[in-house]
């Protein structure tokens, strides 16, 4: 299953939620660490499946890449350039395993999330939002696969996911509260006034720490990381999904978003949501339907890697 089928599922759910049809969107931002090709970019894919006529790009920026997209949604909207922007979090991280490392092969998982970021007249929505990397930590996190690549060595096909746990779980907690606080600071909103908080599904205690440190009582975040695991820039949209039909989001909410990746990447995003928490539309969007045992899905890669 391709990066771009579950991103396209997740964006013509996204549209029939907004009751809107794809011809309407002026721009789709995808993030993604897993597309299924560099050239070109997955989200013209997107685009024919819904049938957009617009400006489409993907962003890698790993496990932030939604926040960054959305902030840049934001931006576009505010000044006049665009009315409905379509921004899509979609990965396939299997495709990064090696199964014989059980230090990442257990954690992280494949999926997509997608919303419509639309102009209105209403206050409210995309309050603020700060982004950042770290450079200094790009090699704690990392997958060996693009160009710096040897095509003619067979060795070269063994990437796979790498990661220094400690010091990740180190800088992610530092890099995501200290933009929180500063988007916090920017709008105006006191913690206290925070309502909901979904950050990036990565590691539970990584959660834990982070509203412990910020002083916001643990039941105000929203984790599901253990339906999912990690589906880095897929995790944000569908924590947010899971929010809606759990009944957690409610009208007018303060919600603040955080998250780190690969780069590392860190990004804050504070938003007032709107009246409306239920769909306008239900789209019959869905993947093929598998057949297979989670067991017998992973069988190929498990017998190559673990030979």
């Amino acid at each position: 299953m391709n990066t771009s089928e579950l991103a396209s599922v997740a964006a013509k759910r996204a549209l029939a939620a907004a009751g809107i049809d794809g011809s309407e969107i002026d721009m789709i931002i995808l993030a993604s660490a897993s597309p299924d090709t560099l050239i070109p970019n997955i989200a013209s894919t997107v685009q024919a499946n819904i049938g957009a006529s617009c400006a489409a790009f993907d962003i890698n920026a790993a496990c932030s890449g939604f926040l960054y997209g959305l902030g840049l949604a934001s931006s576009q909207i505010k000044s006049g350039q665009c009315k409905k922007v379509l921004v899509v979090g979609a990965e396939r991280l299997s495709f990064y395993l090696d199964w014989s490392r059980r230090e990442t092969a257990v954690l992280f998982g494949d999926g997509a999330g997608a919303v419509v970021v639309e102009a209105t007249d209403v206050p409210g929505g995309v309050l603020g939002y700060e982004l950042n990397n770290d450079p200094d930590g790009r090699d704690i996190l990392k997958a060996g696969f693009g160009t710096a690549m040897d095509r003619f060595s067979a060795e070269s096909l063994d990437f796979y996911i790498q990661f220094d746990g400690q010091e990740i779980f180190k800088r992610a907690i530092n890099g995501m509260n200290k933009l929180s606080t500063q988007v916090l600071e920017k709008c105006g909103v006191d913690k206290d006034e925070v309502d909901l908080v979904i950050p990036h599904q990565a590691n539970e205690r990584i959660i834990d720490t982070l509203v412990s440190r910020m002083k916001i009582p643990k039941e105000k975040a929203f984790v599901n990381i253990a339906n999912y695991g990690n589906t880095s820039a897929a995790t944000i949209p569908i924590a947010i999904c899971d929010a809606l039909e759990k009944g957690l989001i409610k009208p007018n909410q303060t919600i603040l978003s955080c998250a780190f990746g690969a780069g590392l990447t860190s990004a804050a995003l504070l938003l007032q949501w709107g009246e409306r928490v239920t769909p306008v539309q239900v789209s019959d969007a869905q993947l093929p339907p598998c057949e297979l045992s989670g067991i017998e899905l992973v069988k190929r890669a498990v017998d190559y890697f673990c030979k």
